[in-house]
């Protein structure tokens, strides 16, 4: 089963990946992705410093990651035109390894943990889609302890991404995190054994 994993900032989805991990999961991360692909010498960092010019880059051949924020900073246009290299890049890659983990043994779950899967028009793509949910106040205070942020800040984040209740509506699989690592990990046993999943 190739399973997109996804949910809300601060809901938890590194714990529940690791769970699934755990259990013998092949995990494909699209941030850890997302940081391959605009390496010195991959194609997608070569198309960024083409659009936006040599200032993106370290001294060392690497992305600045700071100069290209400013650059798209409040600018819808330049935010989608790096979008429009980075989210294909990224999603080949991906891809390539799902299928590749697939090839190996058709019988294993594979999981790719996307954070803007349904944002991005991914939820489509995979067998089933599995949320990771808390309510938006958990959701919220749990960010402002993480990120030692205040409540607007936290807020001004959450409101970037889908909200968390349409999230959770649209799922087919839904991890309840709000409560105990326990009840989070007995949800996730019971999802591997319903799906006839082997250790």
């Amino acid at each position: 089963m190739i399973l997109g994993l996804t949910g809300g900032i601060a809901c938890g989805k590194s714990t529940v990946s690791a769970m699934l991990v755990s259990h013998g999961a092949k995990l494909i991360d699209a941030d850890q992705v997302a940081r391959e692909v605009v390496l010195p010498g991959e194609p997608a960092l070569a198309a960024i410093v083409a659009e936006f010019g040599q200032a993106v880059l370290n001294e060392d051949g690497t992305m600045n990651r700071a100069e290209v924020g400013k650059v798209v900073f409040g600018n819808r246009e330049k935010l989608t035109k790096l979008e429009g290299i980075l989210h294909p890049a990224i999603r080949e890659r991906m891809w390539e390894r799902i299928n590749a983990y697939a090839a190996e043994d058709p019988n294993q779950l594979i999981v790719a943990d996307i954070p803007l899967l349904y944002e991005t028009g991914q939820a489509s793509l995979y067998e089933a889609v599995m949320v990771v949910y808390v309510p938006r106040e958990i959701q919220i205070e749990r960010l402002m302890q993480r990120n030692s942020l205040t409540r607007e800040q936290a807020e001004e984040r959450t409101a970037l991404q889908m909200d968390i209740e349409e999230k959770r509506r649209l799922a087919d699989i839904v991890i309840d995190n709000s409560g105990t690592i326990a009840e989070t990990a007995q949800q996730v046993d019971q999802f591997w054994r319903g799906q006839g999943l082997q250790r």
